[in-house]
Formats: C-alpha cells, sequence, structure tokens
C-alpha cells in the first residue's frame, strides 16, 4: 500500500491525505445518528486534544523542516519561517473578517463574526468549521509537495500530519453535527453540513501541493503559512472553546495528550 501511494504524483498524495481528513470529518459527523448531545467533559477534552495535535503539527510538520530548508539553501534560517508564520495568522484574520460566521461558542453569547448577514445559524456555524479547516487542507498540501522523490522519511512525516489531522477531525465533526441537530436540524441535515464542511481540506491540499511544485522556492514559506494558519485557529478558536466549561484540568491534559501523539507520529514516521 506505501509502495502504491509513493509511486504518485505529490499532487495526487495530497488529494488522498485530503480525502482520508474528510472521512474522518464525517466519521465525527455521523455521531449525530446514534446520540443527541456529547458530554461536556467529553468535548472539551477532544478539542483540548485537537488543539494538542494542531499545535504539534505546526512546529514539527511545518515550521522545523521550514527552517530547515531555509537552512539548506543557504538562507537566513528563521527569516521565511517568520515572514510564513506572521502571514498565515494575518490571511486566516482577514477570511475572519471578510466571510460572516458564528462560532459554536455563540450560542452562549458570542456574536456573529465578519459582515451582517441573514444566514440562518447553521449555515453560519458550518461557515466557521469551513473556514478553519483551509489551514489544515494547506498544511497536508505543503508537506506532500515538499516530499522528495524517493525519500521515505519526508513521506512518512507528512503521513503522519495527515494522520494526526484526521484523528483531531472526529470530534470536529461532532462538535458541528450535534449542535446543528440541536438547533432543530434534521440529523441528515446536521450529518451533510459537518462532513460538507472539511471538503476543503482536499481542495486546499491540491492547491498547496501544486503551487510548492510550481515554485520550489516557496517550500519555506508555504510550510511557514501553514503552520501561522494553524496556530491562529487554536488560539482564537479550539484553545478557548475548551476552556470555556468548568472541565479546564481535564481539556488541558486532552491537549498535551494529543500534542504529545502528533510529536511522537511526526518523529517515529518522519
Amino acid at each position: 500500500m506505501i509502495d502504491w501511494f509513493s509511486g504518485q504524483s505529490q499532487v495526487i498524495q495530497a488529494l488522498l491525505a485530503g480525502l482520508f481528513t474528510w472521512g474522518m470529518t464525517a466519521l465525527g459527523a455521523s455521531v449525530v445518528f446514534f446520540v443527541k448531545t456529547i458530554n461536556n467533559k467529553l468535548l472539551n477534552t477532544m478539542q483540548g486534544f485537537a488543539a494538542g495535535v494542531m499545535i504539534a503539527a505546526s512546529f514539527w510538520s511545518l515550521l522545523a523542516p521550514a527552517i530547515e530548508f531555509s537552512e539548506r539553501a543557504g538562507n537566513i534560517a528563521w527569516l521565511p519561517a517568520t515572514i510564513g508564520f506572521l502571514s498565515g495568522g494575518i490571511f486566516i484574520r482577514l477570511l475572519d473578517i471578510v466571510i460572516p460566521h458564528l462560532h459554536p461558542k455563540a450560542r452562549e453569547g458570542h456574536q456573529l463574526e465578519g459582515p451582517q448577514t441573514n444566514l440562518k445559524k447553521s449555515t453560519l456555524l458550518f461557515l466557521a468549521i469551513t473556514l478553519h479547516n483551509i489551514p489544515e487542507g494547506l498544511a497536508l498540501g505543503v508537506a506532500f509537495g515538499s516530499v522528495v522523490t524517493d525519500n521515505t522519511a519526508m513521506l512518512m512525516g507528512a503521513i503522519g500530519l495527515a494522520i494526526g489531522i484526521g484523528i483531531q477531525n472526529i470530534p470536529e465533526g461532532a462538535a458541528l453535527s450535534l449542535p446543528i441537530h440541536g438547533e432543530g436540524k434534521s440529523k441528515w441535515r446536521a450529518f451533510n453540513l459537518g462532513q460538507g464542511s472539511a471538503i476543503v481540506e482536499p481542495i486546499a491540499a491540491c492547491i498547496g501541493a501544486f503551487a510548492v511544485l510550481l515554485i520550489t522556492p516557496l517550500l519555506p514559506y508555504a510550510l511557514s503559512f501553514a503552520a501561522g494558519a494553524m496556530i491562529f485557529v487554536v488560539v482564537e478558536e479550539l484553545i478557548p472553546e475548551s476552556q470555556s466549561g468548568d472541565n479546564t484540568d481535564l481539556a488541558t491534559l486532552g491537549l498535551m495528550v494529543g500534542f504529545a501523539i502528533m510529536m511522537i507520529l511526526d518523529v517515529a514516521l518522519g
């Protein structure tokens, strides 16, 4: 299976990885067919876990390789990583401004973000999660786009990133479909919105891989850009939501476990 996968082009590899993470989101969204609500302790722990995975992936799979590539190219090692990292955060902030969306925590009084709109609450919740799935897809794309032919270690590192993102997408899918069902939508409607929020991941993955292959010097900037975008999402959304209840210790432990698992995946596979 690995031999077949390694024989595909980087864009196809990125597409398949994006489809995998999309499928994991669908798996998480499918819990709406079996339960009506999710235990807050479990939800906060899963949100913390997802934050830990994304923080670890941002460094081990994206920033560290970006610095390494810059050093190999004879450039100032920290400069491309810094520029790309800050640009990624600014990019997500700009999307926050121009796209109307509503985070799940809005049910506790948080206000609409972005321009005013008459869109339904379920649609706004969908847009919030979709918006924050974009950097995950870009991260997959640039990771696979950076794989040098016949470099098994780099390929396994990119696969480890896909596995880590896929794991954290399971609670993300559930965290969207269940609130939407709770707002009165049918289970099928809630499931479709939950899994559909991740359709941007294979699309963004292909864009990221193609951009890196098209302009190779962009690689350290692209890697760190994806890292910055992911960290923005973690700090703006995942950590505040995981700490919003009375389960802060569990959420923090979940973050540490998620970080450790993603670190192990990246170091052991890459």
